[in-house]
């Protein structure tokens, strides 16, 4: 890949590369502090080396009040190898407790498919379309929650807030061991929605705290692989935990309920322990010597800052503004990705939720059929991880995440139109395996929203909307299988066919959007002289991707 680069005067300079990327000083800092010097000093592509460019940040930070404006330092320098490390410490400290959250998400969130394979349904007198409707309460509730709890967690600190929610949500799921009909289905469901709702943006916000934008989406991918993670530990967990029906009198999806909700609890109460608010803040009253040395503060912070000198424009306690809310929600350049979000994940979702019900359904029992669900999660762990990889190594986002729907096109066309579906009992088996072992574009588009959107509080506001219109496409996919329609689900399986064609499209015209505006501003940015670049990029009031020298990602 050729790239070229435009002088913008003391302002540093804007690396222009035929992907679309431009990394600028001002904007979008470098993404790859890999490269060093000739002395292995990590000194290289560092936009503070500009002074009018240090002192332009080093007064942002003041008046945003930056938690780590201290240890702010434009000349620090640092060798690969030290990089390389406190990047493995990063990893075992924050990325290894964010899966353990995640996994204690899933666990209260996944474990209804499990429970129904118990005779749950039956047990309180409800159907399919019960189940569907519960799951669609979920999802809305998980929806509303989804902005205010970001809003919550950008005031008060993710820090603070998840372990909170992790609680809380515990506790309902708990509860759910003595439901009694639809009544008290629903209601749970609603509740375990509104407090599970923004966990996931609260996440990605504090996890780029610590990381790099190019770090992020493999960090991302080690999130989601415990989704998967959880989806085999709870399959065996599962295993036994049924094997209890009749004790105390009580169904086997009752313990399920009990147990799982009992270790969500624990992993929140920890949360509390093993979050800081940010690299500056591991000391504490249980952990006085922190977690880093005062050289290893100071590389966490300036590695993140020369990535993206913007992560410091807000305090990590600081609330978002309704000017700046509604500065994020009309930035109308992110919308594709959220359209994305809508619907790139209904064509896999209806055969994911339905995977034991299917499977009870060609004759498995409840034990057997909970082991059959381990393959595909494994393999959905390697693929997402190759995937999010190809992604980085290419630079590319696009092509590489429409791979998701070109795997699944052939899958839905065979339960469409295979005479063999709901019949063939292993036949049936391998297909929807085969389906939901999917490679996972979600980390990708995810950092690609994050990316896209380059401050601190629209960053909060995006991760929260795509997550909202992700949710979106939940409640979508909750009604394509309809009790009419089964046990082939053929008019079902017609619409994802239609639903995934339109994916593979959609991911194709935003690539081609983000091209077309890229070169929208590169020939404005053109057409203006040194002086006018330079103060363009002092004067603006424009932020994140509003501003003409930022350009997108694709």
């Amino acid at each position: 890949m050729t790239s070229k680069t435009v002088e913008v005067g003391d302002t540093g300079s804007h690396d222009l590369d035929d992907a679309g990327d431009v990394k600028r000083s001002h904007g979008q800092a470098p993404s790859d502090l890999s490269g060093s010097d000739e002395n292995g000093l990590s000194s290289e592509k560092n936009p503070f080396n500009d002074q009018t460019v240090a002192i332009y940040w080093r007064a942002a930070y003041e008046k945003s009040n930056y938690e780590c404006r201290h240890v702010f330092d434009p000349s620090l320098t640092w060798s690969e190898e030290e990089e390389k490390r406190l990047v493995r410490k990063l990893d075992w400290r924050v990325c290894l407790w964010a899966c353990v959250m995640f996994f204690a998400l899933q666990v209260d969130r996944g474990n209804l498919s499990q429970a129904v394979s118990d005779n749950m349904l039956d047990d309180l007198g409800m159907n399919t379309d019960d189940y569907n409707y519960g799951n669609s309460v979920f999802r809305v509730a998980f929806l509303i929650a989804e902005l205010p709890s970001q809003l919550v967690s950008k005031k008060i600190g993710p820090d603070r807030w998840i372990p909170m929610q992790i609680v809380l949500w515990s506790i309902v799921a708990i509860s759910q061991c003595a439901l009694t009909g639809r009544s008290t289905f629903i209601a749970t469901r609603v509740l375990l929605g509104f407090l599970e709702g923004g966990f996931i943006p609260d996440i990605v916000l504090w996890l780029s705290y610590f990381y790099t934008s190019r770090e992020l989406p493999i960090r991302l991918s080690y999130f989601w692989t415990s989704l998967s993670v959880t989806g085999i530990l709870t399959s065996l967990l599962a295993f036994a935990l049924l094997h209890l029906r009749g004790v105390n009198g009580w169904g086997g999806w009752r313990w399920l309920f009990l147990v799982e909700g009992l270790i969500t609890f624990l992993v929140g109460v920890a949360s509390f322990f093993l979050m800081p608010a940010s690299a500056v803040q591991t000391k504490t009253w249980f952990r006085p010597k922190g977690w880093f040395t005062d050289r290893e503060v100071a590389i966490v912070v300036n590695r993140v800052l020369r990535d993206d000198p913007s992560k410091g424009d807000m305090n990590n306690r600081q609330a978002i503004t309704p000017k700046r809310l509604w500065e994020s929600l009309k930035d109308y350049d992110l919308w594709p990705l959220y359209i994305i979000g809508v619907v790139a994940f209904i064509p896999q979702a209806p055969p994911t939720t339905y995977i034991t019900l299917t499977l009870r359904n060609l004759g498995f029992d409840p034990f057997n059929t909970n082991l059959l669900t381990i393959p595909y999660n494994v393999f959905h762990i390697i693929n997402l991880i190759l995937l999010t990889r190809l992604s980085e190594k290419l630079n590319e986002r696009t092509l590489v995440s429409m791979l998701q729907p070109l795997w699944t096109l052939p899958c839905l066309v065979a339960l469409r139109w295979w005479s063999g579906v709901a019949t063939d009992k292993w036949g049936t088996y391998a297909l929807v395996t085969v389906l939901t072992s999917y490679p996972y574009a979600h980390a990708i588009l995810v950092g690609w929203a994050s990316k896209n959107s380059n401050n601190v509080g629209a960053r909060s506001v995006s991760a929260a909307l795509y997550n909202m219109s992700v949710q979106v496409g939940s409640i979508i996919s909750a009604y394509i299988y309809q009790d009419y329609d089964k046990p082939k689900y053929k008019d079902g399986n017609l619409t994802l066919v239609i639903i995934n064609c339109s994916v593979i499209a959609l991911f194709l015209l935003t690539k081609v959007y983000y091209i077309w505006r890229n070169r929208q501003r590169d020939k404005v940015w053109a057409a203006m002289t040194e002086q006018e670049r330079i103060d363009y990029v002092n004067s603006t009031k424009l932020s994140g991707s509003r501003r003409l020298d930022f350009r997108f990602a694709h």
